[in-house]
């Protein structure tokens, strides 16, 4: 012990003094036990939790059009990928994020090349997610749209072009094995149906079945109570309905608002559907009259 601190111990404390001391322990305790149970709070919060924030922020910015929020979002998600229990599901919404970036990207004329990129990176997360649970039919069917867009942005380059589409057929049939009544493989399917002749396989009626069927299935099932599970698709067939309604070589311009305004009911924020698809319906029906 040093000789200061023995000396420091024989003075005489003041009544003043000591009171001033009390309070600063009890400050100091104070601030202590605040911190142990931020701590445990913490500690006791179920780990998903964050994972739910973040995912209904992904959703939420995939609506509103934010492609600078869907990154973002991505890359917080990337701490939660060592978590062996979530991993799957965290890239899941990883490439959701990146995958939704592009197709908001197709809307807003962003560079091909950084669409090319966000797919690429959306396509990684969905291969690792079938790695991981090759029964996870969502992944599947997300794989097959990645393809499909990265088609669309090669379609004057015929042997990328070539390479996606032998790429993309075994997709199809693995997606259909997969998950044959998930409600989101007739939203990713129906585009190119749409754009397909009759003889091999498309149509534009048939499309518009297809997003019926799908549309019914959504609407029948039940969200699950796990929050990480998708269960999105209602709005997004309405939306797909109501393109197909008011493109198809015979439009049905009526039927087309219906649907965007029902889609719009459910996500009245959907920067696509509200500020580009309905005005370009309400366009059609005012020409008309």
């Amino acid at each position: 012990m040093s000789s200061q601190f023995i000396a420091a111990s024989k003075r005489e404390i003041s009544p003043t003094q000591a009171g001033s001391l009390l309070w600063s322990l009890s400050i100091a305790a104070a601030i202590l036990f605040t911190s142990v149970l931020a701590v445990l709070g913490e500690s006791d919060e179920d780990p998903r939790e964050p994972v739910i924030r973040i995912v209904s922020r992904i959703q939420r910015a995939d609506y509103e059009g934010d492609r600078v929020a869907l990154k973002r979002r991505y890359d917080e998600l990337a701490q939660f990928v060592a978590n062996k229990a979530l991993a799957a599901r965290v890239r899941y919404w990883r490439g959701f994020a990146m995958w939704r970036r592009a197709i908001n990207g197709f809307n807003d004329a962003v560079d091909p090349r950084e669409l090319e990129q966000d797919l690429k990176d959306a396509l990684d997360e969905f291969k690792n997610v079938t790695e991981k649970e090759p029964g996870f039919g969502d992944s599947k069917i997300a794989i097959v749209s990645c393809i499909s867009l990265l088609g669309y942005i090669h379609q004057k380059e015929p042997e990328q072009l070539k390479e996606l589409i032998t790429e993309l057929l075994p997709a199809v049939k693995t997606a259909k094995e997969v998950a044959p009544d998930n409600p989101r493989l007739f939203w990713v399917l129906g585009p190119n149906v749409f754009i397909s002749p009759p003889e091999r396989g498309g149509g534009q009626q048939k499309a518009i079945e297809m997003y019926e069927k799908g549309l019914e299935l959504s609407r029948k099932n039940k969200a699950s109570a796990d929050r990480l599970e998708p269960s999105w698709g209602e709005p997004e067939l309405l939306m797909n309905l109501a393109y197909s309604n008011l493109n198809k070589d015979t439009p049905d311009v009526s039927t087309a608002e219906r649907q965007a305004r029902a889609a719009l009911e459910i996500v009245p924020y959907w920067h696509y559907t509200r500020d580009i698809l309905l005005p370009q319906i309400l366009a059609a029906k005012a020409k008309q009259k």
